[in-house]
């Protein structure tokens, strides 16, 4: 795997961009751009091209790679990114055309997320993927390990340098697999431990650069980072917060998705988005000042389609109306619940519409129900109350309270606990 950090702090870049119909998708090209920038390269040029068919051994064709090579010239390029995924010997016939390093954009893409992680998973994660897309691209390059002809002391050590690389390549990714089998059951074991007390789960999805961490950390008051670049969050990050007349939640910061998302990312990161596949209510986060964003939204239903997410209840959150002057409001579902928010994570604009919608989902998970306690028991009647949770009550004739309750999953599983407790749920 090609680090771009290897060559120069900030290696000088060309995009290439090569469509296969008459028409210039100028948001595909703008988001290359982004990624490679992102990548900490510095962009000098762009060349776009128009081909129904790539070419078989350098993808491009033989008249547009003599553009290029005049262009790697003219402005001292080290790293030509193509906006596509090829194949390992169009990228190996390419860098030996144009000398320099040659990077697709699925190995783009990995290069990002090997400079975001910074969670122990997340690290094993990227470097599975990294493996695993290494192992198509290697390359004879080296000599010194080939079986050699000729009599005693002449004979090689009996593999190529190639096939131990691969052998190599392949150990490490048994043993990352093993290690993330680990990790994943780590994460199922604290998964089971909050199902104990169950805290429902609201995951924030969206398209990269929609501004979800910017949104969880107003929410939360966390810290986590988030800049205006793509991938800015790697790694899931989750934090309790306190509802105003519901109790507690999870909130959990995601990766960002984007259009053609490698597939080994997807799998690699399978045990991090299970986070998603198991929450309650997701939040789709999308930059409504984007004038793409209905293909950014097609996008994210593609992968949460691909990760069973499809189906779970969601709240299309409309972020950065601070950019386009759109005042905050909600739009309501036939059932009566919001389902469309318009805010800004920036100003905190419409957050408080948010909160409230979140609310109105997860209240559909209380459970109404009526509690009975001896007169000896009148220290739990007291918590009861103070989790605000009693809507009504009365007195039989021996003294017992019966208490009609609104409790969340939370309160339930602490309420199930308690000694000396009778609960009979109603409809």
């Amino acid at each position: 795997m090609f680090d771009i950090s290897e060559s120069k702090a900030q290696p000088n870049a060309l995009i290439i961009y090569q469509r296969d119909t008459s028409n210039e998708d100028t948001e595909i090209l703008e988001e290359i751009r982004l990624l490679a920038q992102s990548a900490g390269a510095t962009v000098l040029s762009t060349l776009t091209a128009f081909r129904r068919t790539p070419d078989p051994a350098t993808f491009i064709g033989k008249g547009k790679l003599e553009e290029i090579k005049s262009e790697v010239a003219a402005n001292d390029i080290d790293l030509v990114v193509l906006n596509h995924s090829i194949s390992p010997i169009q990228e190996r016939n390419l860098e030996r055309a144009l000398k320099v390093r040659v990077l697709d954009r699925t190995g783009l893409i990995l290069d990002i997320f090997a400079q975001r992680a910074t969670s122990h998973e997340g690290k094993l994660q990227v470097e599975l993927a990294q493996l695993q897309h290494i192992s198509t691209r290697l390359v004879r390059g080296w000599t010194h390990l080939e079986r050699q002809k000729g009599g005693i002391g002449l004979r090689g050590p009996g593999e190529t340098q190639l096939e131990t690389d691969r052998r190599l390549i392949g150990h490490r990714i048994k043993a990352l697999n093993k290690r993330l089998e680990v990790v994943s059951g780590q994460r199922q074991l604290r998964r089971k431990s909050r199902a104990k007390v169950p805290v429902p789960t609201v995951s924030l999805v969206g398209y990269t650069n929609a501004g979800k961490s910017s949104l969880f950390n107003h929410i939360t008051n966390a810290k986590v980072y988030a800049q205006d670049q793509l991938f800015a969050t790697l790694d899931t990050t989750m934090r309790r917060v306190a509802l105003d007349e519901f109790g507690d939640a999870i909130l959990s910061d995601t990766v960002g998705f984007i259009r053609n998302l490698p597939h080994s990312l997807v799998q690699a990161f399978h045990s991090t988005l299970e986070e998603v596949s198991n929450a309650h209510l997701l939040l789709h986060v999308v930059d409504v000042a984007s004038y793409y964003r209905d293909e950014c939204i097609s996008e994210v239903d593609k992968v949460l389609k691909e990760i069973e997410a499809s189906d779970i209840p969601s709240i299309m959150v409309y972020n950065k109306i601070d950019l386009t002057d759109t005042p905050p409001k909600v739009v309501r579902n036939s059932a009566g619940l919001i389902d469309r928010v318009w805010c800004s994570a920036h100003s905190g604009e419409g957050v408080d519409l948010l909160l409230q919608a979140i609310t109105e989902h997860l209240s559909r998970l209380h459970t109404r129900c009526r509690i009975v306690l001896p007169t000896s028991n009148g220290k739990l009647r007291a918590q009861l109350y103070r989790k605000s949770v009693v809507k009504s009550e009365s007195v039989h004739e021996d003294g017992s309270f019966s208490l009609d309750c609104d409790m969340s999953p939370a309160d339930m599983g602490w309420l199930k606990k308690q000694p000396n407790v009778d609960v009979i749920e109603l409809l």
